[in-house]
């Protein structure tokens, strides 16, 4: 693992502040492609969370969204207000709820990623060979970033 404490080298700091900028730009752009714009982006997240870790207690939800307790709680309740999660008594310990998406969010998911996934590979159209190349070279690198 790189150390990370290391003062940045020539040409660094033009390279993480253009990152960052075609990040924010991307993900922005990305947003609108959503299927359900009643959502927030804060509920889309918890709903991928899920997704992709299965169910939790909202707790655990709050510390992989790196929000506070209550704050999850508000998300959750909103959630389920909509029927997109439900919640359920933990197998283990009573005093717990385990929060799980239901099958109308696995369906409006699916449909957001197909739509989301469709508009990228359109912009990706248009990247030359090396382009796409580099690209998907990236992709892992930023997942990683995604989640440290």
């Amino acid at each position: 693992m790189p150390d990370l404490s290391r003062a940045l080298e020539p040409g660094d700091e033009a390279a993480v502040n253009a990152l960052r900028s075609a990040v924010m730009r991307l993900s922005r752009r990305l947003k609108h492609q959503r299927v359900d714009e009643s959502l927030s982006p804060a509920e889309m997240s918890v709903l991928g969370t899920l997704a992709r870790c299965g169910s939790a207690t909202p707790g655990e939800l709050a510390r992989k969204e790196h929000v506070q307790p209550p704050s999850m709680t508000r998300i959750v309740a909103l959630l389920e207000g909509k029927g997109l999660v439900r919640l359920e008594p933990h197998p283990e310990d009573r005093r717990q709820k385990v929060v799980r998406q239901t099958e109308q969010a696995e369906t409006m998911l699916e449909e957001s990623r197909r739509r989301r996934n469709a508009w990228l590979a359109e912009l990706a159209g248009q990247l030359d060979d090396e382009e796409w190349a580099a690209l998907r070279a990236a992709a892992p690198v930023l997942e990683k970033l995604a989640h440290l």
